[in-house]
């Protein structure tokens, strides 16, 4: 299977960098993730369910960063067993881009599977894997909203994101809108 894509993300590429690498947020994004728990330099044990057709399993695997740049990209690779339901292994190039107003993410994976699973068929396998990475997604984009504010409206900046320094500024000069329907 192979799978690439990018996706434009309302943060800073070193708040998505670290978002990236914190398990705590991987283990709420990832669909069906169980647990993410360090295991030494750049690894990591990861436990999640997987349901592929007929074909369900608890997967337990292990997932390795390499080629690591700082901010910008990393080449993660994975592996995983899920009993007689079969196993998958592969690997994802990700990177990060800085935009006008946050960052792109640009991934790259390919991945084999084995046992069951493989047995339900190619087009399946591609369907699951597509709407789990949508599902990572529209979770990431969520939890970075809740960590740093909702993305920039049109026409406001980057820095002004989160809305508080603007929203105060308006209170201190007596009320934004009010204030503003009165010089009318």
């Amino acid at each position: 299977m192979e799978m690439q894509g990018s996706r434009p993300l309302a943060i800073t590429q070193q708040q998505a960098w670290d978002a990236l690498n914190d398990p705590e947020v991987l283990k709420a994004c990832i669909p069906g993730c169980d647990s993410i728990e360090a295991t030494g330099e750049n690894a990591y044990a990861i436990t999640m369910a997987l349901k592929v057709g007929p074909v369900s399993a608890r997967f337990k695997g292990a997932i390795t960063l390499a080629d690591i740049n700082p901010p910008s990209s990393y080449t993660l690779g994975f592996e995983g067993t899920g009993g007689p339901a079969g196993f998958g292994k592969g690997s994802a190039r990700v990177t990060l881009t800085p935009q006008d107003a946050g960052c792109e993410l640009t991934y790259s994976a390919s991945a084999t599977v084995g046992g069951k699973i493989a047995q339900v068929g190619q087009r399946l396998i591609d369907g699951v894997a597509k709407s789990m990475a949508e599902k990572f997604f529209t979770r990431f984009d969520e939890e970075m909203q809740r960590r740093y504010g909702p993305p920039p409206q049109e026409g406001e900046a980057a820095a002004d994101k989160p809305g508080a320094l603007k929203k105060l500024w308006g209170k201190l000069k007596g009320g934004g809108e009010a204030d503003a329907a009165m010089q009318k």
